[in-house]
């Protein structure tokens, strides 16, 4: 199951956030329940601070339970993203849904260079899977 929740006012499209969910677990042969939370800046500081101890808004985390998931993506830092990179709201939307799927996967970019080189690797496959482009 895969269940979407906007708590912000900006328009998320959740079945394109379900399909991207879909086929990552899909791929990697995984089942789990898998909760999305779309939220603003002040509520994800707050959970970064709390959980990560980093006392700032980002665009994504990740918090794994027994056999489920929930990632918590900041729309607003998403589009900061979008700007920074050149990218687009939808592209970088993905990316970091990935990304935090991977992470709920036991992948972990903080560990090394090798880790990090790795995961940004398997984002980009699925980013390419996904919009047939990048």
């Amino acid at each position: 199951m895969i269940e979407v929740n906007n708590l912000t006012t900006s328009p998320i499209n959740k079945v394109f956030l379900r399909e991207v969910a879909q086929k990552v677990l899909k791929d990697k042969k995984k089942n789990i329940d898998l909760s999305i939370a779309l939220v603003g800046p002040k509520r994800i500081k707050e959970l970064n601070r709390k959980y990560k101890r980093k006392n700032r808004a980002t665009d994504v985390l990740s918090f794994q339970y027994d056999n489920s998931g929930e990632i918590v993506i900041c729309p607003r830092e998403v589009k900061k993203n979008a700007k920074i990179f050149n990218s687009n709201f939808k592209i970088e939307l993905a990316r970091v849904l990935i990304h935090g799927i991977l992470h709920l996967l036991g992948e972990n970019h903080e560990k090394s260079r090798k880790e990090a080189k790795k995961m940004e690797s398997r984002q980009n496959y699925y980013l390419k899977m996904i919009f047939n482009k990048i």
